[in-house]
């Protein structure tokens, strides 16, 4: 029996041998492919090979890919853990030939793999063709030694492969094996007529002929090659006579760690499911941490979300309540470190992820079941089997629980969702968000306006002037009507045919200044922009007559662009710094630069320590004390990257791009403008850090002259502090200290005065306590009152009446406190303090839990008190 990784081993020596170069597995982000979320086949590292727009110096390949299938064409989520052979993430091996064999020797080496160096019985396996592809059949027939009636014609559905909708494609045979009559689903078991486990597809050989442009038209590539792909988990199943890929020597050590933490028993039918999902999620979540992506709400951390997410779910129903994924990341490495040495590089980091995301989900997932019951608990009263769309957008537009969650919940309990609703609720809130976000009305009209697009280029020249001479080409009015004269006093945009003006772009805010003629100054220039078409435009306020074809001088504001230039230079700094201390994950997600201060936006998974704000902001100001060269060139994009230009992610690029430089320090793809010299930046200092979104960082920072400014700002502030408390700077925190004490012996009085009052009360406690269906119960509204308060108070109560069940609600700093306290003998009668607490916290917009006996929550809701508090009885 091979173990998975001797398997891995054989198939890439065995082509190897075969005059093969073994390239090792790409990241599972594709690089320079737009049209793919994941790698999900082992073609795609060859993808501008196989369509002729790259060379190599090798004609054959073989490789063990790291794919993910959960996007897309191929999308196999919903399936795993279901069936014994569906993955998020699988390998692919796979041997390829780049216009060198063709279909006979790839049939010849694929079926001599099988049935020489593995020695699988040829009478277990089948082969299935493409139905118009005579040729393939009749090479099976006359160089293998497969039975002539175990070959099949099917359609273009199952045997014509493609990457995607676009892209390199052809027909395809597959080697398939037989399990035998025990596992057939019925008298029409068979290929091409049922979707059973009896036969399992291995191999699949795909005979590159064509490529798919984006109307789906197809194109002969200019040379035929061959890319195969066998799915090593399910080989091995074979070759480790297990039924499931679940129960191979790579899935089985994971399944066990479940086992161990979860203190259940792993069953193969269908109860195992959950503990099948966490062994495939974990794989999946590990890689693409490791080949840097985080979790976020959109693009591929979304996907990375989701997967968590899902395997979190589960571990819940067989009682993994606290974060478990990281703790089987060893487990993991255990069985694929040989291979992937990246999970021991990254194994610290990987943990820290997930940790983090498991305990930021389990927080939404608890408020989140809450309200998802509560649904489900009204549409069963209801009579209703459907969530509508808007139930499912609240989960999670105001709780964050993912849709796929929610379907998942719903199909649990034999319910289901109105999807198509639930986008149209996601739909309307985007057109919501994209008003909110696109109020610019200069850029609206002047971006429709056909006139504004036939005018000449633009030629900008403020990398290196703040003035020009530039005659006027067009001129437009503030509802992008075309103009041939702009009157004095007005608003109106003026196109040049050069500018110094920087037009806003690439986070970097437009430049300032003024228009003049004959030196006299005849319109301020309020704003520079740059249209969808990359064409800049002044917003500009006329103090005389502008008319077209004028020529005129444009003068920006020098001083304010200096400003903006130390700031955007520090943007690049500031990159390099967060990828020393953070990792090379801290990647920028958007920035933006003004002459006041940059904003600096990057992928991270948590909250930045002190020392990490100290430590980045100290390595900006050594990198800015270099007095290191900023330079910059225009370079084809290919060599920009060649030369370690970092890009930045989602941004569109042409075929050449600005590279900009600063000595050894940082080198970057950039438009905008900067200093000349790292020096000239003067300081840095950090405004502010926090959270944008999950997975998401902004810090906000100063330059120069501003750094120095905000500091005698906060020294006024902090003497006008002094001058209150009476000390010097140096004492404020002793201070401090001493009046937190003195409030707190404050409190401490009053909530003494607090419970001698609530004694005094409880003596008439009797007289409001209401017999419900035989249960004695207290409700009460109250104000002002905290959890401790409320607590002391139901001991009290309890204590003076001997049977009761109290229900105690009190509004404070316009949050709601929630008790429920029941005595021994109504626990006995099923009374459960932490049941009912459930069902009326979402009331009050809040979440809690607790014992049968004692249970408190929490809310926002203080105006629902009162209906909180009549739910009980209907509870009861």
């Amino acid at each position: 029996m091979y173990t998975t990784g001797e398997l891995r081993e054989r198939f890439l020596k065995y082509f190897e041998a075969n005059d093969h170069m073994r390239i090792a597995s790409s990241s599972l982000v594709p690089g320079d492919d737009p049209t793919l979320m994941f790698v999900n086949a082992g073609m795609v590292q060859f993808k501008n090979v196989f369509l002729g727009l790259e060379e190599r110096n090798y004609k054959r390949a073989t490789s063990s890919q790291k794919c993910l299938r959960i996007s897309g064409k191929h999308n196999d989520f919903e399936a795993v853990g279901r069936t014994p052979r569906h993955h998020t993430f699988f390998e692919m091996l796979g041997n390829f030939s780049f216009g060198d064999y063709f279909k006979e020797e790839a049939i010849i080496l694929a079926w001599n793999f099988i049935t020489k160096e593995l020695k699988i019985d040829k009478d277990k396996l089948w082969i299935t063709i493409y139905e118009k592809d005579d040729e393939a059949g009749e090479i099976w027939k006359n160089v293998t030694d497969i039975d002539p009636d175990k070959i099949v014609k099917l359609g273009e559905k199952d045997n014509f492969w493609s990457m995607g909708d676009v892209g390199p494609c052809g027909p395809c045979t597959e080697i398939h094996y037989d399990r035998g009559e025990e596992f057939s689903c019925g008298p029409d078991c068979g290929l091409g007529k049922c979707e059973c486990d009896r036969i399992t597809e291995i191999w699949n050989l795909v005979f590159m002929e064509f490529n798919r442009d984006e109307s789906g038209e197809m194109s002969k590539l200019p040379k035929p090659s061959v890319d195969t792909g066998m799915g090593l988990e399910r080989i091995a199943a074979i070759m480790q006579g297990v039924n499931s890929n679940y129960d191979t020597d790579i899935f089985q050590p994971l399944i066990h760690k479940v086992e161990e933490i979860s203190g259940q028993k792993y069953q193969k039918d269908h109860s195992g499911f959950q503990f099948r999902v966490i062994a495939d999620h974990i794989r999946a979540s590990s890689f693409l941490i490791a080949d840097g992506v985080l979790p976020s709400n959109e693009g591929r951390g979304y996907i990375l979300r989701r997967i968590i997410r899902r395997a979190i779910r589960y571990g819940k129903t067989i009682g993994l309540e606290k974060p478990f994924l990281y703790t089987i990341v060893d487990t993991l490495i255990e069985t694929m470190d040989d291979a992937y040495p990246e999970l021991i590089e990254k194994e610290d980091f990987i943990k820290k992820v997930l940790k983090v995301e498991e305990k930021r989900f389990l927080e939404t997932l608890n408020d989140g079941m809450i309200m998802a019951e509560k649904i489900m608990f009204n549409m069963k009263d209801e009579g209703r089997r459907e969530m509508s769309g808007e139930e499912a957008f609240l989960l999670y537009d105001t709780y964050g629980f993912p849709v796929e969650l929610t379907e998942d919940l719903l199909e649990e309990n034999d319910y289901t969702i109105d999807k198509d609703a639930y986008l149209i609720a996601m739909e309307r809130q985007k057109e919501i968000n994209r008003r909110e976000s696109n109020n610019n009305e200069f850029n609206q009209n002047i971006n429709l306006s056909n006139e504004f697009v036939k005018l000449s280029d633009t030629v900008f020249t403020g990398y290196s002037n703040t003035a020009a001479e530039g005659k006027i080409l067009g001129i437009f009015s503030s509802n992008g009507d075309k103009l041939s004269v702009l009157e004095k006093g007005n608003l109106g945009i003026v196109i040049f045919d050069k500018t110094p003006f920087y037009g806003e772009s690439g986070g970097q805010i437009g430049d300032k200044g003024y228009l003049s003629k004959n030196e006299e100054k005849i319109a301020k220039v309020l704003d520079a922009k740059k249209s969808t078409e990359g064409r800049i435009y002044h917003i500009v306020e006329s103090i005389e007559k502008i008319e077209i074809n004028d020529i005129v001088k444009l003068s920006l504001d020098d001083g304010r662009r200096k400003s903006i230039m130390r700031n955007h230079s520090a943007t690049h700094l500031l990159h390099r710094a967060l990828n020393e201390v953070l990792g090379e994950h801290a990647n920028q997600k958007g920035s933006y630069v003004d002459d006041k201060y940059l904003r600096f936006d990057f992928s991270h998974f948590e909250n930045l320590t002190k020392d990490e704000l100290s430590r980045i902001e100290d390595l900006v100001n050594e990198y800015i004390l270099s007095g290191s060269d900023v330079t910059t060139q225009l370079l084809p994009i290919d060599e920009a990257k060649k030369v370690g230009a970092k890009a930045i992610f989602g941004e569109k690029y042409g075929d050449d791009v600005r590279v900009v430089k600063m000595g050894d320090i940082s080198i970057e793809f950039c438009g905008g403008t900067h200093v000349s010299n790292t020096c000239q930046i003067g300081s840095f200092k950090i405004i502010s850090e926090a959270s944008i979104g999950a997975g998401l960082r902004r810090i906000e920072a100063c330059t120069g002259l501003e750094v120095i400014r905000r500091d005698r700002e906060k020294d006024s502030i902090l003497h006008k502090i002094s001058t209150q408390l009476k000390v010097p700077k140096n004492e404020f925190y002793h201070k401090i200290e001493a009046l937190q004490k003195e409030l707190k012996d404050i409190q401490g009085e009053k909530n003494k005065l607090s419970l001698e009052l609530a004694k005094i009360k409880a003596v008439n406690v009797a007289d409001r306590v209401e017999l419900i269906k035989g249960i004695p119960v207290l409700l009460e509204e109250l104000e002002g009152k905290s959890m401790d308060e409320l607590r002391a108070l139901a001991d009290l109560y309890r204590d003076k009446n001997g049977s009761v069940l109290v229900v105690l609600a009190a509004k404070e700093n316009n949050k709601v406190n929630l008790l429920v306290s029941a005595t021994k003998d109504l626990v006995a009668k099923n009374i459960n303090a932490g049941k009912i607490i459930k069902e009326i916290a979402p009331i009050v917009g809040g979440g809690g839990g607790g014992r049968p006996d004692m249970a408190q929550a929490g809310g926002k809701l203080p105006d629902k008190i009162q209906e909180a508090l009549n739910k009980v009885k209907v509870i009861i």
